[in-house]
């Protein structure tokens, strides 16, 4: 049996590391188009020092990224955040999370006045939310306007936005409350008001210990390169530079076209696992599978820019102690989030003792305008406003500018059922799956977890294709 899985980002990666390990294993062909494994998983260098141009922290509450990375073998190397206190930047200065709040959504009134990030008017208006009257929503609604609705457009703006906007580079009055935060769509029904479904819902998750985030000394960039490594050595065959053009049903299967167009290559399979962006999903589906392409090109996508800089700690000392801040886009700034790696990482301080490194994110969903710029202005422009958002005025060592065209799948209203009908459309074609973050979350956890659901699907299927006929009795 064959399989060939389209994408070598983390998602194919790990589908195919699943399909060579199944019982039996089949043959697999993995193809992409870049010259490289892991798509926006990746490490360069900023002042000598390997940083990851990419995502830099593996969720540690949901166990899929871990145990991918200890199945690699990086699980020697992981180590847990140094800290994770995140701060806001709002009305000038930096102003801490509402405490246990719920993906930025408050569960009291009493935290939410402590952080400082409203005012009292603003706070006494989202204490409205407990006395409101109102039934919860029936079917899907925008989170950061069924915030603004309870407890007023300051938290949607100034709380909820900056953190749950900025995990999706989107807008918060545009994203699914149901696909972005489960576990409080499903308590609204069961609670008078919002704070208390958030407490709900918080309380209701699993309790666990130690640290939040954990990552690979060396970035997480080092995963997909250990998960192809593995891929490899099983036997697979990766092929970079092989983009898949074309994919269409036969009698026995399904037939993939890829690479150059003048002189392409193709690959009869029993098996296909789709794992690219949802715009080249709905181009490969779209002569055998029309309904699920319709629905997969109707989702957008946000481009995102990170510009990663290194200064003498000497020149940085006025730069705050957590992990980084968050920039609510009411604050009409380019810097949407700060990471400061150094603080944030220990590693870093044993390789750069001596340097600040720190990642500022820019970019939001209908705005890639800002990643116009060229490498020159987006930096300068981004240091301009980090002389106030961390008190760093000095000239940096070392600046990286990398930019992710179409990076981020935008949940918008409905998600869900968009997936729905989409994995329902590709179950009605034998041997055809698909993976990605696009389907169940943009976290590592959630794209190695839908890459690990399609690879167990197409090795069922293998496996009934392989069983002989009963026989008539």
């Amino acid at each position: 049996m064959h399989v060939v899985v389209v994408g070598a980002g983390i998602a194919g990666l790990t589908a195919a590391l699943d399909l060579l390990d199944g019982d039996p294993a089949p043959r697999v062909t993995v193809l992409e188009g870049a010259s490289r494994v892991g798509g926006p998983l990746s490490v360069s260098e900023v002042a000598g020092v390997p940083v990851d141009a990419g995502a830099e922290s593996l969720l540690a509450r949901r166990p899929e990224a871990l145990d991918l990375a200890h199945r690699v073998g990086l699980g020697a190397d992981l180590r847990p955040a140094a800290t994770t206190a995140a701060a806001v930047w709002s009305r000038g200065a930096l102003r801490g999370l509402p405490a246990g709040s719920l993906m930025g959504v408050p569960t009291s009134v009493g935290s939410l006045a402590q952080s400082g990030l409203l005012s009292a008017e603003e706070v006494e208006r989202a204490a409205l939310d407990e006395s409101m009257p109102g039934e919860p929503p029936q079917e899907d609604v925008a989170i950061g306007r069924y915030v603004a609705d309870r407890m007023g457009a300051a938290v949607a703006d100034r709380v909820v936005e900056p953190l749950l906007g900025g995990v999706y580079a989107g807008h918060a009055a545009e994203l699914s409350l149901q696909a972005t935060v489960p576990a409080l769509a499903a308590a609204v029904g069961a609670e008078p008001s919002l704070m208390a479904a958030a407490r709900r819902a918080r309380d209701a998750a699993p309790s666990r210990t130690g640290p939040v985030f954990e990552a690979p000394v060396g970035g997480v960039g080092r995963l997909p390169l250990a998960v192809a490594d593995a891929v490899v050595r099983r036997g697979g065959d990766l092929r970079l530079q092989a983009p898949a053009r074309q994919l269409h049903r036969t009698p026995h299967g399904w037939r993939v076209v890829a690479g150059d167009p003048r002189s392409p290559s193709t690959f009869d399979a029993d098996a296909v696992v789709l794992t690219v962006p949802a715009a080249p999903a709905a181009r490969l589906l779209g002569p055998d599978v029309p309904a699920a392409a319709a629905e997969l090109a109707a989702v957008e996508y946000a481009s995102v820019g990170l510009v990663t800089l290194a200064w003498p700690l000497e020149a940085a000392g006025r730069a705050p102690q957590g992990s980084g801040l968050l920039v609510p886009p009411v604050e009409g700034r380019l810097v949407k989030a700060v990471t400061l790696s150094s603080r944030k990482w220990g590693w870093y301080a044993d390789a750069a003792p001596g340097l600040l490194l720190a990642r500022a994110s820019v970019g939001r969903h209908r705005e890639e305008a800002v990643l116009q710029r060229d490498d020159a202005e987006l930096a300068a422009a981004v240091r301009a406003e980090l002389r106030e958002l961390i008190g760093v005025d000095a000239e940096p060592v070392d600046t990286r500018v990398t930019r992710w065209g179409g990076a981020l799948p935008q949940y918008a209203v409905g998600h869900l059922r968009r997936v729905a009908r989409i994995r329902a459309a590709v179950a009605g074609q034998p041997g055809l799956a698909v993976a990605g973050a696009v389907y169940d979350g943009v976290g590592i956890p959630a794209v190695v977890a839908s890459a690990r659901r399609a690879a167990a699907q197409v090795l069922a299927h293998l496996a009934d294709a392989e069983r002989p006929p009963r026989e008539e009795e």
